[in-house]
């Protein structure tokens, strides 16, 4: 088994984040994370600095990206820097295939539950156009052309979480958790629990595939200062 957040965001790539990859590291090793994806907004890791940052951490960190696109942000795993042309979900998903990597839909109903004026969804716009059924909001187009849903988000309400694994098992979907974290706060908030061993870009993107996984909410990673596990 092996327990990862596969959202995440560093100084280092994310204008908007205050952890450093110093906290990150720290951090996930007081809660007992087995790994991390790097989803930065604008890159910034390339296999060298990954190695010089992280080779001796004990902690399997990978490089990803969150692209905002016409469909709002995705998750991408396999694909760590920008190219012309991705941040159009069609030319996303074209580059995707071309790497043999994953694509999952990020956070997909943030807000869309909000009274106004926060309501505004990047999926589906606003509040006059929430789905009226959990059927209805998984034929959104979106959902055809990504590999998996972000079923569980560490900055996300639990009504829009439960919204998102509802849409999930529609699909026939799994659903992937991670914190969404920028601080060192809520790192591991939300997980991915994978049956068995990831120890690569390569290893996750076959479990991810392979749907040998499933998401969890607190209960995921081990308290800090503390030997419980709190698995789901």
């Amino acid at each position: 088994m092996s327990v990862f957040d596969l959202h995440v965001h560093t100084v280092r790539g994310s204008s908007d984040s205050s952890l450093t990859p110093q906290q990150l590291v720290e951090k996930a090793r007081r809660i007992g994370l087995d790994g991390i994806c790097l989803t930065e907004h604008s890159g910034g890791w390339d296999a060298q600095s990954l190695d010089d940052t992280f080779g001796d951490s004990g902690i399997t960190v990978i490089r990803g990206l969150e692209v905002e696109t016409e469909m709002g942000h995705v998750l991408v795993y396999g694909l760590g820097a920008y190219v012309n042309g991705i941040n159009r979900i069609a030319g996303l998903r074209r580059e995707v295939e071309r790497v043999r990597g994953v694509m999952v839909s990020a956070h997909p109903f943030r807000n869309l539950f909000n009274a106004p004026p926060h309501n505004v969804n990047l999926i589906f716009g606003g509040r006059d156009r929430i789905p009226p059924t959990v059927e209805a909001a998984a034929g959104h187009p979106l959902f055809g052309l990504v590999d998996d849903i972000e079923g569980a988000n560490g900055a996300n309400t639990p009504v829009e979480n439960d919204f998102a694994m509802d849409v999930a098992d529609v699909l026939g979907l799994t659903g992937t958790g991670g914190s969404d974290a920028h601080s060192g706060q809520g790192l591991g908030r939300c997980v991915t629990i994978f049956d068995g061993e990831v120890r690569s870009e390569r290893d996750l993107i076959e479990a991810l595939r392979a749907k040998a996984f499933r998401p969890s909410q607190l209960t995921s990673a081990r308290k800090e200062g503390g030997g419980d596990q709190w698995i789901l």
